[in-house]
């Protein structure tokens, strides 16, 4: 099988290519921001069909808990101003519609196995699997329901997390789950008719945000570098996208930016470092990915690039094309 490995800066660097001087950012190229509202005490079903609504409408309240976070907050206020509704708190009934029944079930499949296994804490090790798997079933279920561990293990008391069998059901969000084993590796082609899309990364509100035009139609939250490596202001450009990359662990290029000799290729999988994808800019090194840990996202610091949960790093790719304008501010 024929893999595209990456080298790592943000956490890795993509093939040479000259790299663009950024263009400047001007104010009046930025979408306004919408997000101080306050909100209802809504209880934690009603919290958790907005989410789910939120989700599947492409704009994402990160990790679905039945809480209202900072991101469901975004999330929300977003989308009211992608359809001109008030910017307001307030929840109408009809998008609780769109959700009429909160939990699904899911029953663990005998093929579900396949995807767990064990993972080893070094480098060097991990260097020698074929596939970086999932550890665990929850891990598996959490993620396929973009949700919180906690959340799915709240739902389903009593649960022998560690020696689930096939057959078991558990009760899960009734969201569009993210299934992981549909997922092929290889580039992802340009799409003609997102040409002229643009991808808006907020580092300070810790957002993806994508127009079409002057329309917004998505919204997710992001890890954008740190302080010390921060993602690169400016304007970009996508040169490619690869689903299940490969990830050359290079602790010279992510501490100093020098790429060395001493290196580990990682194999792909849900627990790679960059998770389901890499959407490499015209900025060497830096690039859209997804995550092994999606509950950090919003939160801890990434080493320069736009880190986001996997399950929002398989929508955005089916959102965006190669050669869209990205515009880090």
């Amino acid at each position: 099988m024929k893999f595209v490995v990456l080298n790592l800066l943000c956490v890795f660097s993509i093939a040479a290519s000259a790299q663009e001087v950024p263009t400047p950012t001007p104010e009046s190229t930025r979408p306004p921001r919408v997000y101080p509202v306050a909100l209802p005490n809504y209880d934690e079903e009603t919290a958790t069909r907005l989410q789910i609504f939120l989700d599947n409408s492409d704009f994402g309240p990160g990790k679905i808990d039945g809480k209202m976070g900072e991101f469901f907050r975004k999330a929300l206020i977003s989308y009211k101003h992608a359809q001109a509704m008030p910017k307001t708190g307030a929840v109408d009934q009809w998008m609780l519609d769109q959700v009429p029944v909160t939990y699904t079930t899911y029953a663990i499949r005998e093929e579900d196995l396949k995807q767990v296994g064990d993972v080893p804490g070094s480098r060097a090790e991990q260097a020698k699997l074929k596939w970086s798997p999932y550890t665990s079933l929850l891990e598996f279920v959490a993620e396929r329901f973009h949700s919180a561990g906690t959340y799915i293990q709240k739902l389903n008391p009593g649960k022998n997390w560690e020696h689930l069998q096939p057959g078991e059901t558990l009760k899960v969000p009734n969201v569009l789950p993210f299934e992981v084993e549909k997922f092929t590796e290889g580039k992802v082609p340009e799409n003609p008719a997102f040409a002229s899309r643009k991808i808006f990364v907020d580092t300070q509100e810790h957002l993806l945000e994508v127009f079409d035009h002057d329309q917004l139609v998505c919204v997710v939250p992001i890890t954008p570098g740190s302080k010390t490596l921060p993602a690169p202001v400016g304007t970009w450009k996508i040169l490619g996208s690869t689903v299940w990359p490969w990830f050359r662990y290079d602790e010279g290029m992510l501490n100093y930016g020098v790429r060395t000799e001493n290196y580990y290729n990682l194999p792909p999988g849900p627990n790679n470092l960059v998770g389901i994808l890499w959407m490499g800019l015209n900025k060497p090194g830096i690039g859209i990915h997804g995550t092994n840990n999606p509950e950090t996202i919003g939160r801890a610091a990434s080493h320069g690039c736009i880190r986001l949960a996997n399950w929002d790093a398989a929508r955005v790719k089916d959102l965006v094309s190669v050669g869209n304008t990205v515009i880090i501010f």
